[in-house]
């Protein structure tokens, strides 16, 4: 039999109503959905830091020193 957790309670689901199901089915499909925006992230992140740390050496090739502040000038 097929359950679900909720609140830390298990149910059967077999024993949902119709529109339980439908529920229970659009929560799944959410969920679905929520991990592969997680896993979007995680491809995104990773790429941002490449491309900062290719930033920096990009910045380091040429030479470029940093602004000076005016709090450090004062």
């Amino acid at each position: 039999m097929p359950k679900i957790t909720i609140d830390d309670i298990d149910y059967h689901t077999e024993d949902l109503t119709e529109n339980g199901q439908a529920q229970l089915a659009s929560l799944q499909f959410l969920e679905g959905q929520m991990q592969k925006i997680r896993r979007e992230m995680a491809v995104y992140q990773t790429a941002q830091v490449a491309y900062a740390q290719a930033l920096k050496a990009e910045i380091a090739k040429a030479g470029l020193e940093p602004l000076k502040s005016k709090i450090a000038s004062e």
